[in-house]
């Protein structure tokens, strides 16, 4: 069982976390998911109907029992039917992550606020150092050693090992209901995999999420963007000219895979960050035919290897980004054994236009991963990544400004800092600013602004699915000072008016003379 150790610590110690299955009950016994009996079309119309349940706001998950190829499948030569090791259609489950509660249920919390201040405590014990290395002092709390994955000799992972002449005449599309996702796609994808790597300079281990394209029975593309953890592992190996053993991982403990998707730096193990959130260790065990350690309680384990040297044209793909990302050459994974647990259940989401399932993994990160932006940028009082810009696109950050220049003192500041720096735009406004009231957020930025003197522009690296600039990886970037300006700042010699607020005291006689006429306000006090 997981749990926050705070606030809410009873209902959270109730929150099953170390496997899927579990998390997937106690979701449908709270009236957090569906199931659909129909047998539906994994090409697309899986899709389909998850694109309109996540598009109309905190929807359940989704857990269909008959993945069948259908028509749709058909006409794009996707044959086969996926049965499981009892001869049946493997379930699949989508939308898991869309929702608030659910997104802080799968972290082991009645709410992320709980792991916020699971984050909080650590960084308090020791004066401000640098962001990872405060990252790394998460070690120092009495509880981290419970944090520790733990490896027994075999997992629920591997009742069932699919390898040899058997994977030759099966192949990957015969045993997973791989959802083709949008009509562009150059194919089915695997959407939610937890890549298990190790560095081979140091051996430490990475769990990273990258697309895969599924090419046939036993190959998949490896979709390791050129700043990623999982990509410079490859390098290491292509520089060494040794072949890179490679696990793949579906449906494990649902904080995993949300720590597969975190920004940690790369000598952060995900399963140690995983135990830490919830409270309990992440349980490993040995793979089949790799030197790897896996998710114990895994529904499903790709094992294999990649190539030094060997690319093969991936792609398109619809992206998070609401575009396609165009074909592209990307490493080839070779599978050399799929294990599973007896009855398994395969975990799929569907990226595109947001909102999108993985708006909510986003919201998650954003809120753990406040604190640790505060340590070296501490006059951060708070920011939002807006969903419909993707997460990297927009950055509203609000400050305690202290001296003139300091917006932008933030801005590069941010630009320097993890994987924020891929930011293309910062709004940087004051203290008392909501960030995540939009409303707000345009009425200060357009009252607050000269475009001619807040307006500032810069370049540097940005995130390798963005189209729009010339290059790939590498672009403009713009930050926005709309914070109050103070007197003799960039040329400001005005006085700066106080805003337009009601005396608290008349509010106070509003509220106790007129209760009952307020009473019938809808939604939060204005």
């Amino acid at each position: 069982m997981g749990h926050c150790g705070l606030p809410g610590e009873i209902m959270s110690k109730s929150i099953p976390t170390a496997d899927l299955r579990s998390f997937v009950t106690y979701l449908e016994q709270q009236g957090e998911l569906i199931r659909v009996r129909e047998p539906v079309d994994p090409c697309l119309e899986i899709t389909a109907l998850a694109d309109r349940f996540v598009k109309t706001g905190e929807q359940p998950a989704l857990w269909f029992e008959n993945p069948v190829r259908g028509e749709l499948s058909r006409k794009r030569g996707l044959e086969t039917q996926p049965l499981g090791p009892d001869g049946k259609p493997v379930p699949l489950l989508i939308n898991l992550f869309a929702g608030r509660r659910r997104m802080a249920w799968a972290l082991g919390c009645a709410d992320v606020a709980e792991a916020v201040a699971r984050i909080r405590e650590p960084l308090a014990m020791a004066p401000p150092s640098g962001l990872w290395d405060k990252v790394r002092m998460l070690g120092k709390l009495k509880d981290w050693g419970g944090a520790v994955p733990r490896t027994v000799s075999q997992g629920a992972c591997q009742d069932v090992v699919v390898q040899g002449e058997e994977l030759q005449r099966r192949g990957l599309l015969d045993i997973l209901p791989v959802p083709t996702t949008w009509p562009g796609d150059g194919g089915p994808y695997i959407t939610l995999p937890l890549v298990i790597t190790r560095n081979p300079e140091n051996g430490r281990r990475n769990i990273g999420m990258y697309r895969m394209q599924v090419f046939d029975g036993v190959t998949t593309g490896m979709h390791w963007q050129v700043h990623k953890t999982g990509a410079a592992h490859f390098a290491a190996h292509e520089k060494q000219g040794t072949r890179m053993p490679v696990c793949v991982a579906l449906g494990g403990p649902p904080a995993l895979t949300y720590a597969a998707t975190a920004p940690l730096p790369p000598d952060i193990d995900e399963a140690l960050f995983a135990g830490f959130l919830t409270g309990s260790p992440v349980t490993m065990t040995k793979a089949v035919t790799c030197d790897l350690e896996v998710p114990a309680n895994a529904e499903f384990v790709i094992e294999g290897y990649v190539d030094p040297g060997e690319r093969r044209m991936e792609g398109d793909f619809g992206d998070h980004t609401g575009w396609y990302s165009l074909a592209e050459e990307f490493p080839v994974f070779h599978v050399t054994a799929v294990t599973s647990r007896r009855n398994p259940l395969y975990l799929s989401t569907i990226v595109g236009r947001p909102p999108m399932e993985d708006g909510w993994l986003g919201w998650a990160t954003e809120r753990l991963f406040l604190p640790l932006l505060q340590v070296p940028v501490p006059e951060v009082v708070d920011y939002h990544l807006p969903v419909a810009a993707c997460f990297h696109n927009l950055v509203i950050v609000a400050i305690r400004k202290s001296y003139p220049g300091h917006a932008r003192k933030v801005c590069q500041a941010l630009w320097g800092t993890g994987q924020i720096m891929f930011s293309k735009i910062i709004v940087v406004v004051d203290e008392d600013v909501d960030v995540h009231d939009t409303t707000e957020v345009l009425w200060r930025v357009t009252g607050s602004i000269d475009p001619g003197r807040d307006v500032f522009f810069s370049e540097g690296p940005i995130d390798q699915l963005d189209h729009a600039t010339n290059l790939a990886c590498y672009g403009g970037k713009m930050g926005i000072d709309a914070t109050r300006k103070l007197p003799g700042e960039k040329g400001f010699a005005r006085e700066w008016p106080a805003l337009v607020e009601m005396d608290p005291e008349v509010d106070r006689g509003v509220d106790e003379r007129w209760a009952s006429l307020l009473s019938h306000l809808k939604g939060p006090r204005p």
